[in-house]
């Protein structure tokens, strides 16, 4: 199964654009486990696309799609999947390919970061969640999906969007300012939100997606799904305005935990995927 059901001529590893990492790992995932069965759902929901993009008059799958098989889940800890994660995104860096990470829990993002961070020294991350994830640790270990934002702003400037809940530990962390970050009804509220969100981003840019900063009313498949998201149309403008200002290197889509029967938050999860590639491909 490879993203988007291609012909083998579009999915050929040397010729491709982007690559696609897929890691069902949730093993620190809380609430409503499920988001190792996110990549396998966005797979199948990508194979019944429209590959015409209709907002961008472009097939973006002619630009080259590998999807390389699954990171195997190291069950020794969740800084053992960081450190194989890491790698598998530095192998396609290195062959300039843009690396794409289905997830899985949000803690899969760090080693993607790490490994685009040492590719492009001057990295920034855009961080799009409900959730601030600025614990130092959480349930033992720094590197909870709790914790993301937290060991990402110690690597680069970070940057994060449609947060609406977080503990008294990080309302405190980020009143000292070492993360700027922006509200769901900041969002909702201020006519040029994504101008001034662009405003603190420049240059190459990670971008970081966990599926619940999206109201659930259109995305119920999350493992902690929040009420007061953002839209569809406001994630999209967003990251189309942010592709024409900065250099995105690499994106993930994180924690879809699927529900049975409704096909529906799988099949937008894999239509962002595919909008963001024609963004970055322009």
């Amino acid at each position: 199964m490879n993203f988007g059901a291609l012909e083998p001529e579009c999915t050929a590893y040397d010729s491709a654009l982007f690559a696609v990492i897929p890691v069902p790992y949730d093993l620190t995932s809380t609430y409503q486990p499920g988001s190792r069965q996110g990549p396998g759902a966005i797979l199948a929901a990508s194979a019944n696309m429209e590959l015409y993009d209709e907002e961008l008059g472009k097939s973006t799958y002619r630009q080259g799609i590998y999807t390389a098989p699954p990171v195997e889940v190291d069950a020794r800890g969740p800084e053992y999947m960081v450190s194989a994660i890491r790698q598998s995104v530095a192998d396609v860096l290195t062959d300039n390919k843009i690396p794409v990470l289905l997830g899985g829990e949000h803690g899969v993002t760090l080693g993607a970061v790490e490994a685009v961070k040492a590719a492009f020294p001057g990295l920034q991350t855009l961080h799009l969640d409900a959730h601030a994830d600025l614990r130092d640790t959480y349930q033992g270990t720094p590197y909870s999906h709790a914790c993301i934002a937290r060991r990402i702003q110690e690597l680069c400037p970070l940057v994060q969007a449609g947060i609406r809940s977080m503990s008294e530990e990080e309302a405190l962390f980020l009143r000292g300012g070492a993360v700027k970050s922006f509200s769901s009804d900041f969002i909702l509220d201020d006519p040029a939100w994504a101008e001034k969100i662009c405003a603190h981003l420049k240059g190459d840019v990670y971008v970081t997606i966990d599926l619940d900063v999206l109201d659930p009313s259109c995305m119920p498949a999350t493992g902690t799904p929040e009420p007061g998201g953002v839209s569809w149309r406001h994630l999209l403008m967003l990251i189309r305005l942010l592709a024409k200002k900065c250099r995105i290197r690499g994106f993930d889509v994180v924690e879809l935990s699927p529900l049975p029967g409704q096909v529906a938050p799988d099949f937008m999860a894999a239509k962002l995927i595919y909008r963001i590639m024609g963004y970055i491909s322009g």
